[in-house]
């Protein structure tokens, strides 16, 4: 009779082997298409940056990090996201982005508890036993597209905010982008707590830990890339208009509403964490 650890260790070879041969694909073509990438000719009117307050002492520190940030993002991510949107069928991506999902669910449960939000955190448990067993392992939102119960999302950035502690000033973070003191506390927080990470780390499965990183800042970046390009191109100040886009996001999410449509900001902060809990 096969054993559980016998189980999840091959559960987690063949993800990681998905995962690798994933980022390998597109790291072999994206040089061939990154001459591409930018030649839309796509028009969208301009976004209109909300006049708030912009409580951002460090600007002159921020837009150096950020112009950093979008050299990483135009040459390194958006290539490569472009590639992985273009390889991967639609359903072998949307599998991809439900097992991402499904892994979160400790740290999403953890956060609605933490939140007084018992009903939420009812839903995430039901979420994650469905998902995990008739939807294979998180591949199948069964959840949602079987007995219509929807997927939120949670972090402890949120949570802090509920309890009251206050953002802050705004802070451009290397690689992770948009945040402020509480949600990057929160960042940190994140990194800690997820227990998929942890378990990969004792097992001695740091590659399998890199290789979910990778797969994840691919999957979540895919989803906002040409969102990203059409704001570059349409904003009179493409800091200040993701500055605004965050600061919205964060407000909405914080009170559980769904987000309106438009542009969107890549949620780096909540995927790109197993491999700096080494």
């Amino acid at each position: 009779m096969l054993s559980m650890d016998f189980i999840l260790r091959a559960f987690i070879r063949s993800w990681k082997l998905v995962a690798v041969s994933i980022f390998c694909l597109s790291v072999s073509t994206s040089f061939a298409t990154a001459s591409k990438i930018y030649t839309t000719t796509e028009v969208v009117a301009p976004y209109k940056i909300d006049s708030i307050d912009t409580n951002d002492p460090l600007e002159s520190v921020n837009r150096v990090v950020f112009h950093f940030n979008d050299i990483i993002y135009s040459f390194v991510l958006r290539p490569l996201s472009k590639v992985y949107d273009k390889i991967l069928p639609d359903f072998v991506q949307a599998g991809v982005h439900n097992a991402l999902n499904n892994l979160n669910s400790p740290v999403i449960l953890a956060n609605d508890l933490l939140q007084g939000e018992f009903g939420r955190a009812k839903i995430t448990i039901q979420r994650a036993v469905i998902n995990t067993t008739v939807g294979v392992g998180g591949l199948y939102d069964a959840a949602s597209k079987i007995w219509k119960i929807p997927m939120h999302k949670e972090d402890f950035g949120q949570t802090f905010a509920v309890w009251g502690v206050q953002e802050g000033f705004y802070l451009v973070l290397p690689i992770f982008g948009a945040s402020n003191p509480r949600d990057a506390t929160g960042l940190i927080v994140n990194m800690y707590a997820d227990p998929f990470s942890h378990y990969l780390r004792n097992i001695g499965e740091n590659d399998a830990a890199i290789a979910r990183t990778a797969v994840a800042g691919l999957d979540k970046f895919s989803e906002v890339t040409d969102d990203l390009e059409k704001l570059k191109k349409t904003s009179v100040d493409y800091y200040a208009a993701v500055r605004s886009i965050y600061r919205q996001k964060r407000a909405v999410e914080i009170k559980n509403r769904s987000h309106r449509k438009g542009v969107s900001i890549p949620d780096l902060h909540y995927d790109l964490n197993a491999e700096l809990l080494n």
